[in-house]
Parts: structure tokens; sequence; C-alpha cells
């Protein structure tokens, strides 16, 4: 039997941080990982499809916007989707590999196999041709989640598509009816539609994003996905699919009316859930609640004080930064470090056109906080010199703060890089910074990050830039 101070379950952007953390504190640390190195964040998820979205969005900019700067071609730009298809790959290979490197590295031990605990400080593990016994004095657990299956949709990666399968297509389809209007589905939906796919997106709430993103911020992607021909469908609830011919009709219940959509392919994404039902945690007393996710304290400690959980199986949000910030400080209490899980804010990132991003309150959350005295203020990326000349200027950079204080309170983004921009958003709530700390704060000029000093301004009630009021 195998012995270390830590062995973790897992390693996705949780676990294999973690890991590494662990042996940097000098514990003899292992790592069980049943399929790829990185998890699904590196392989099937994030990492992916950012590389398509990349791709799509170099075509969208070729065909559309490169005549107009004065940049002409001789015949059309086409889509080799085998070749992308094998440089998407060869991307997550190279992060994957990164990963290994980094652990070897570090001299965490690497066991590939299917984890299954016998005891609180035992688990084997189950490989292609052997099984182990391992005993820890310390167990994380980050095992992640799965795409959630609707009834009447069952995943075969063919016709029905997880995000996994959508991401893993040899033929691009000229036709795909996405089933959930989340961050997931349109991000995917967008990148499909860019590379010539028709789209429509059946939402069962009357909006997308409903509770996830001010509305404001949503409407531009709204906006732009119209003009990309995606149909978005609210109020929409897929009843059952039949294959017919090539494709596919999906019956759907759209504002109270039956109505049929026809298609090549089918995408479901109507969230994730977290993957507790495997392991044998309830085998060994693990309290799990009703939505799947591990009890843990503000440690990340479970009901057993040896087992910590991170990641998409311990709480919400479910995003790769929060697995990582978590696997880090899981490390340092069991290396006797005196850490708890307080961030204010876990910023959050949709890879849309434009893109949204956002930290710490949305308006209503604010209101429902008791910060009745709220300033309120816009900076458009339509009066950003960089913006402009980039010809991305849809959007707004969104303030919100304490009237009482002018401590910021959220920063809501929609527009070019706002995965960049949000970081500084980040850290100023993260401080407690006031409107005055971002204003005062030279910021380089042309550069996007000026509407983060500019969107301070405004809220101030003294935009340069822009003429405006502030909304109280």
């Amino acid at each position: 039997m195998s012995q270390f101070d830590v062995c973790v379950i897992g390693a996705g952007p949780g676990g294999y941080v973690a890991a590494i953390r662990c042996a940097q504190l000098g514990l003899k640390t292992a790592v069980v990982e049943r399929e790829k190195l990185g998890g699904v964040c590196l392989n099937v998820g994030c990492i992916p499809s950012k590389a398509m979205i990349s791709a799509a969005s170099m075509l969208h900019r070729m065909q559309h916007d490169a005549s107009e700067m004065g940049l002409e071609f001789s015949g059309n730009v086409k889509v080799n989707m085998p070749k992308l298809k094998s440089w998407k790959q060869s991307v997550c290979d190279r992060m994957s590999g990164g990963v290994e490197q980094l652990l070897k590295g570090n001299g965490v031990d690497i066991i590939a196999g299917e984890a299954e605990f016998t005891s609180p400080t035992q688990l084997k593990v189950k490989g292609s041709d052997s099984t182990k016994s391992i005993e820890a004095k310390n167990f994380i657990v980050a095992t992640g989640s799965r795409p959630i299956e609707i009834p009447g949709f069952a995943y075969d990666e063919k016709t029905v598509l997880s995000s996994t399968g959508a991401l893993d297509l040899d033929k691009m389809p000229k036709s795909v009816v996405v089933i959930g209007g989340g961050y997931i589905g349109l991000e995917i939906g967008g990148y499909l539609a860019k590379l010539g796919a028709e789209v429509d997106v059946l939402e069962a709430n009357d909006a997308l994003l409903k509770g996830v993103a001010e509305k404001d911020v949503v409407q531009v992607v709204a906006k732009n996905l119209k003009k990309h021909g995606v149909k978005v469908h609210l109020k929409a609830m897929a009843k059952e699919y039949k294959k017919s011919g090539s494709g596919v009709e999906v019956k759907a219940e759209v504002n109270g009316e039956s109505k049929t959509f026809k298609a090549e392919k089918i995408l479901v994404t109507v969230g994730r859930k977290p993957n507790s039902d495997q392991m044998n945690l309830k085998g060994i007393g693990l309290n799990i609640d009703e939505r799947g996710f591990i009890k843990t304290d503000a440690q990340r400690r479970t009901s057993h004080p040896n087992i910590f959980a991170i990641g998409d199986i311990a709480c919400q949000p479910m995003l790769a930064h929060k697995a990582s910030h978590e696997g880090v400080m899981v490390a340092e209490i069991i290396a006797g470090q005196n850490r708890v899980y307080d961030a204010k804010t876990v910023p959050a990132v949709i890879f849309t056109d434009p893109e949204i991003a956002s930290a710490g309150l949305l308006e209503s959350e604010a209101k429902d906080r008791g910060f009745t005295d709220l300033k309120i203020a816009k900076f458009p990326f339509a009066a950003n010199g960089k913006a402009v000349s980039l010809m991305e200027t849809d959007g707004f950079v969104k303030m919100i703060a304490d009237a009482k204080t002018n401590v910021v309170l959220g920063v809501h983004i929609v527009g070019p890089e706002a995965s960049n921009l949000i970081s500084e958003a980040a850290l100023a709530i993260e401080m407690g910074a006031t409107l005055e700390d971002i204003a005062l704060t030279i910021h380089p000029h042309p550069t996007l990050g000026e509407t983060m000093m500019e969107a301070a301004e405004a809220t101030l009630g003294h935009a340069i830039h822009v003429i405006q009021k502030t909304r109280k």
C-alpha cells in the first residue's frame, strides 16, 4: 500500500494546483486522475472552447471587418474543419502536457485510474491493468462536474451533443438547435454561427442569462446574436425529438404554443452537476446536500476532518479559477497555515460576442443587501480610442457604488477584452476600493483599460469623454 501525506483525487484546475502547492510545502503528495491531466477545463471545456471561439472570431473579422480596414482577399476564406479540430487539440495537448511537467517537476506522484474510497483514510485506484491501494493522512476531492441530461435527450455525441461533443466535431453542421441559453450554450452557439451554422437557441426563462448578468449587459449580446443570425426563442421548453432524414425535428413549447425546429444536430447545455455520486463518497459518510454538492466548512473540510472538497463538487460558483484558489488554500491549511475561504468576489466571464465580465454585486443584489442609495453609471466603448481603432465599440463598463461611502460594489463589463479588464475590478472590490481610488489612478493611453477609470469618473458625476448624468 502506497502512503502519502496528501492524496488529491482529480487533476483539473483545482486538483493539480492543490497537488503542486502541497508538494511545494514539503508534503508527500499524489494525484489520481482517471482521464487526462488538466481535467474538463483544459481538455473538453474552457481551453478548447476558447480556441474555437478565437478561430471563429478571426474568420468573422476577415469576412466582415477586413475590407472596411482596406484588407482585401481574392477568393473566399474557407473553414477546414479537420485542420481546425487538429489545431484545437494541439492547444489542449500543449496545456495538458504542461500540467504533467509541473506535477513531475514538483515531485508529485501521478496515478492513473478510477478512485474509490474504502475508508476515510484509504482508497483503491483501478487502472487499466492493475489496482492500487493508497493510504493518506489527508485527501482532497476535486473531481468536478458533468453536463446535466434532460429527459428525452440522452447524449450520444453524434446527434445529441453535450458541450464535449460540440467541441469535437469532425464536420461543421449546417444547423443546430441549442437547448439552454446559458453561458455555455451562447458561447458554443455563437461560435458555430460564425463558422456558418444556422443556430436556434431554446431558453426556458423569459430572458437570456437571467440572474447571471445585468439586463442591459445581456441586451448588447442579444443584439449581436441576432446580427450574426442566431435565433433566440424565450419561454421555450424542448419536449422531444425524432430523426428526420439526415437531421432531426425538435418539438418544443414556445410561449405556450407547440413548435417544431429542424436541424442537423442538437446541443444540450442546461447546466452541470457535481460528480458526488461517484467514488463511494456517501459510503464513507460524507455529507452531500440536495443539489449534489459535498458539504464543507470555510476551510473546505468535509464531515471527515482529513477529507477536503474543492471546485465544482464543493459549491457554486462552478468556475476554474475559484477551484484553483481553493486548491492553494487547502494545501496551505493542511500544511498548518491559518486560512479560510473569505473572497469578497469571484469574477465571472462569458465569452460571447462581445464578452461579458462581472465582479461584485448585480444592481438587484446590492439593493437586496440593503444598499438602497447607489451611484451607478456607464462608460461606453464607443468613446474609447483603442476600441474604435479595433472596430469593437459595442458595449460599456458599468460601475455600481455605495452612494454614502463611494465604495465600489460591482463592476459589469460587456465589450472587447472584458475578460482581461475585469481583473482590475476584482482587485478593487477585494481591497474595498472607492470610486476615487480608480478614478485617480493614472491609466495608460490609448488602452481599453482607460474605460475603468472613465467609468469611475462617470459614476462620480464628472466624466470627461462622455456627456452623462449619474443615475441614483
